[in-house]
Parts: structure tokens; sequence; C-alpha cells
């Protein structure tokens, strides 16, 4: 098992390994389970092990005590087989990396937390300074977060390592900006830390890397991760309920029908008079109830599927969500409110009464953007549901998950 990531470049990609060799989800352990048995029903293995055992045998023994013997020697192997296949055995490495991967969980959202409170960032009466704290917090974070990543890479919690993988993913597409604070990313997916350049760059910048105030912040985005990763089933099961994933991929679904709607030119055509002359005026009530939906079913697919544990998923949700914060400020004109969570409400009278035209050209280019994205969540939380979280059966990051990927659509 293992990861590799390339931060040499702008146009990143991402490749994760965290699959379990015996996951009994494997297409290959079934192909290997099945021709076992055909070999055990068809009795090649009795032969096999009955010749070993017969050879085995000591001369003095009589023909029918060794025939006995190898018969009952075979059917206790196979018996023992079967079960081994049925019910595999997890290493003792693998059970101390899961212990390792849910205690190191709890241990970055504790570090992480510390950097994104304002307190770490100001002077403390026992004399203990805001730039001695920082360094003190960013070396706890660097350190718990390498014992995650080192847990991950030999974890079968497949519901955690998901969230694990997308927050390296957050790592390296902030590389350039950790690396203005001293923190380097490695090509194994751990970082290092210069305490000297951390002490230059100062704490307004590190704050700023870290805010909990910014949802679209470095820290924002890997706090979301650990938080989910930390609250995920301990278990190797990948996929949700039926209901939840039927409920975000609806939701996604809709979601992109009313972000195209909302780009289109025919939301827009003018009223026309009963003798089929136009009146110069919009349906603004068509419009805005097209935005409601819009509101709607994005909060909606957000509730249902962020609790995803499928990195397609969180990957296409994470784009809609900084997307969305970058534009906040134009999502306020319109009337469309943006809260601490993410979540959007719309004020009627304030869509209303803004130039429709306006609402047309921002919602061509964001609505558009967030109907592609919404399109591969629908598509995720359906045909790739059990699809190993995201990721390809040779460890590949699925293309259809990257940002380079959901960018061009």
């Amino acid at each position: 098992m293992g990861i590799s990531i390339n931060v040499g470049n702008t146009s990143q990609n991402y490749s994760y390994l965290f699959q379990s060799a015996g996951s009994s989800s494997s297409s290959l352990g079934n192909l290997n389970f099945l021709s076992d048995y055909t070999s055990i029903k068809n009795g090649s293995y009795g032969k096999l092990m009955k010749a070993y055992y017969g050879s085995s045998q000591s001369s003095s023994v009589s023909a029918t005590s060794t025939s006995s013997s190898a018969k009952s020697s075979t059917s206790n192997m196979l018996d023992r087989i079967l079960e081994e296949k049925r019910n595999p055995k997890v290493s003792k490495d693998t059970q101390e990396a899961n212990a390792n991967l849910t205690s190191g969980l709890s241990n970055l959202n504790t570090s992480l937390s510390t950097l994104r409170k304002d307190s770490t960032y100001t002077d403390t009466a026992n004399g203990k300074s805001a730039a001695d704290k920082v360094v003190s917090a960013v070396k706890a974070y660097v350190s718990d977060y390498n014992d995650v990543v080192s847990a991950a890479k030999g974890s079968t919690l497949t519901s955690k390592t998901a969230y694990v993988a997308n927050m390296m993913s957050s790592t390296a597409a902030n590389a350039d900006k950790l690396a203005e604070i001293g923190i380097t990313v490695n090509s194994n997916g751990t970082i290092d830390l210069d305490e000297g350049t951390l002490k230059k760059a100062g704490v307004d910048k590190v704050q700023e890397l870290f805010s909990a105030s910014n949802v679209t912040s470095y820290g924002s985005a890997v706090a979301s991760r650990v938080q989910f990763a930390g609250s995920a089933s301990g278990t190797d099961a990948t996929s949700g309920s039926t209901e939840t994933s039927s409920a975000a991929a609806s939701s996604a679904a809709s979601l992109k029908a009313d972000g195209k709607a909302l780009a289109s030119d025919s939301l827009y055509e003018k009223v026309k008079d009963k003798d089929g002359n136009e009146t110069g005026k919009y349906d603004i009530d068509k419009i805005f109830a097209t935005a409601k939906s819009f509101v709607s079913n994005y909060n909606s697919m957000f509730d249902a599927a962020e609790s995803s544990s499928n990195s397609g998923v969180l990957a296409n949700l994470s784009y809609i969500r900084e997307k969305t914060a970058s534009n906040a400020d134009a999502l306020k004109q319109f009337g469309i409110n943006v809260n601490a969570k993410g979540r959007m409400t719309i004020d009627e009278d304030t869509f209303k009464n803004s130039d429709m035209s306006k609402v047309q050209k921002f919602f061509q280019n964001y609505g558009s953007s967030v109907a592609s994205n919404a399109s591969l969540v629908d598509y995720y939380m359906t045909t790739q549901a059990n699809a190993a979280n995201g990721y390809t059966s040779d460890g590949g990051y699925n293309v259809q998950g990257n940002a380079r990927y959901a960018s061009a659509v």
C-alpha cells in the first residue's frame, strides 16, 4: 500500500492507495475464492493433500492407518482453508494501523483546532508570546498530520481513509501557500516543517492560512475532512445507506437541472402580451421559483451527501462549497445568503428587485459550474457508490473525481 503525490507543478495529479489486498469486496479476491472452492469441490485439493500426507507418513505405519490419517488431515485442512477464505484474519500490523488512525485523527483534530482559535495568535498574561504559541501549534499539527498519513497507508478502514486522501489532496493543492510558512509537502504525502521559515513568516500569515472564519481557507478544508473521518464508521464499510445515497443523488440531479435552468436563455425570455408582442418584462415569479428550488436542492444535497465516505462525492462537494464561498458577495446582492455551515437562504423581495440580466449573467458562470459538479455528485452517489470510494482497483484516482476534470466539464 502506498501514496504517490506529485506537487512539482500546478496541474497536480494525485494517486492514493488505501485498499486492503484481502478485502472481501475485491473482485479478484472473489474469483480466487471461487477458484479455490471449485478445486476443493472437484477433488483437486483432496488429491494434493492426500499425496502430501501419504508421502510424509512413517514407513512403519500401515497402509490403512496412513490412508485414514491422510483423509482426516485433508478434511481438517480443507475446513481450515474454507474458513480462512470466508473470514480472512486481519494482521497485527493492520489492527495497529487501524487503531493508530482512529487515535491519530482525534489528535489531529485537537492540534488543528488550536491553529484555528484566535487566542493562539495573541500574547498571554503569563508572558508566552503569540509567536511562540504559533510555532508550538504548527509543530504539533505537522506531527499529528504525519501520524495520520502513516497510519492510513496500512489501514483497512476505508470509510476513514477516503477522507484522509481528500485531506491530503487539499494539502497538496495548497503546497505553495504552506511553503510560505515553512511547511513542505513530500512525495509520500507527509509534511516537513522549517521552523526558521515559520518564524520569519509571522503569526498573521499562519492565522490567515488556518482561518476558521474563511470557509475556503486551507484550515477549513482540512478541518472538514478530519472531522468527517473521525466520525466515520470504524469498519471497512464504504457506502452509506441506500436511502441516504438515493436522497443525495436525487437532490444533486435536481440541483444540476436548476443550475442549468438559471444559466439558460429560455428562463429569461421576455413576457409577451395576449397579441404575442414582447412587453419587455421578465417572468420574475418563474425565475424566483427556479432560484428558490436551486437553494433548496443545494442544501438538501449537502445535508444528504456530506457524510459520504466516497472521495468522488467529497471532492465535488468541496469544489461546489469553494465556488459558493468565493461568490458569496455576488449571491448576497441577489438576496441569496450563505451561512457559516455553508447552507443557503434566499430573500424573495431582494431577489425579485434584482436586475434579472445580472442574475442571468452571474448564473451563466456560477450556475453552470455548480451544475457540472452536482452531476458528478449524482454520478458517484449512484453508479459509483461501491467503487472503492472513488479510486480505481490499482490505486489510481478516478479522473471524473479530480479537479482537472471537474473544471473542464
